[in-house]
């Protein structure tokens, strides 16, 4: 999901205390007029697909030269000629990012070939923990004889009898992690397995109380979930879709908005209360389930984005976890927005 899991905000590192002295012993304002701010993040980046190249103004991006904002007293009065010595890592300006863990394999970084191979391992976690989830659903036939089309027919009917309660506790457990992680983004190469197994037991069992009433929704629902997620990526691969601030904003300000909705539905419920419309099967519960599902699509550029941009700034190879978890929690909510749809659509 948009994920707010994956907001870059995350890693911003909070800076307490007088900004730190030029090399010319002064402080506050940067030489040459301009305010010193706080550190930059992830900078420029470039158009959906690439790694570079400045974009909507933004200052530079991680690997670029010094601007001219610093000047060149900044560099001691004078600008490093070929074959000088670059600064001491010390005086870099500091990563957003958690730093990469010391000993073995320290240097290693994120790549998007990394996050794909965790994406498909807690794919296949959800995979098998749905079939766990699917039996335990239990399932009664009732057989009657009815009039269809001016016909007595025999008529075979099949109800939900029973589910273990506690298949529905992914959810919470999958809430919690995703809480967890956005604050420890460290721990999710640990936790993001364990809400792949939650998950896809709570998806198991939904999975199979839609399918005895519709049968063939769940093949239907996977296979456009899929399709959706190859659309997405190959419109953000060549450009089609840009993930700008703008962009970010919206997607991010209706993703809220549908879990307010949803929120609200909840408590609402408990008090015996429905919202109208919205979960009905009727042309306004249609249009509403194919608004979200639209926005959980759109999560999906923002997650691509994401990886993109982690791979520029060199994150450490442990958060390609963190990217993945992010994919999975979209992709899980894109199949259940879908899911909804088709059961809508049949209803109507």
């Amino acid at each position: 999901m948009s994920n707010p899991l994956l907001s870059p905000d995350r890693f911003q590192p909070e800076r307490s205390g007088p900004p730190t002295a030029w090399p010319d012993g002064s402080t506050g304002a940067a030489p040459g007029g301009n305010a010193a701010g706080p550190t930059p993040g992830f900078g420029s980046y470039g158009a959906p697909g690439t790694l570079g190249g400045p974009q909507g103004g933004h200052g530079s991006g991680y690997g670029a030269g010094p601007g001219p904002e610093l000047g060149d007293a900044a560099l001691g009065g004078h600008s490093p000629g070929y074959g000088t010595v670059p600064p001491a890592a010390d005086n870099l300006p500091g990563s957003p990012w958690p730093p990469p863990p010391a000993g073995p394999g320290a240097t290693e970084t994120l790549r998007r070939g990394g996050v794909a191979s965790a994406t498909a391992v807690l794919l296949a976690i959800v995979a098998v923990a749905a079939m766990f989830g699917w039996r335990l659903v239990t399932l009664t036939t009732e057989t009657s004889r009815e009039v269809v089309d001016g016909v007595l027919q025999t008529v075979e009917r099949t109800t939900v009898s029973s589910i273990q309660p506690w298949a529905f506790a992914g959810p919470i457990l999958g809430l919690v992690i995703v809480i967890v992680c956005a604050f420890k983004p460290m721990w999710a190469r640990f936790l993001a397995p364990v809400y792949a197994v939650g998950q896809g037991i709570f998806m198991g069992a939904v999975s199979h109380v839609f399918e005895a009433s519709y049968p063939g929704i769940v093949v239907q629902a996977v296979a456009l979930t899929f399709a959706v997620f190859l659309a997405m990526l190959g419109l953000y691969a060549t450009g089609r879709i840009r993930v700008t601030p703008r962009f970010r904003l919206v997607v991010i300000a209706a993703t809220i908005g549908v879990v307010l909705v949803y929120a609200v539905s909840i408590v609402l419920s408990l008090f015996g209360v429905d919202v109208p419309f919205i979960h009905d099967g009727g042309p306004i519960g249609i249009a509403f389930s194919l608004l979200v599902v639209g926005i959980a699509a759109l999560n999906l550029a923002l997650d691509f984005d994401f990886v993109d941009r982690a791979e520029q700034a060199g994150v450490p190879k442990a958060l390609e976890w963190f990217a993945a978890l992010g994919l999975v929690v979209t992709l899980v909510w894109l199949y259940l927005e879908i899911l909804r749809l088709l059961a809508k659509i049949r209803n109507n």
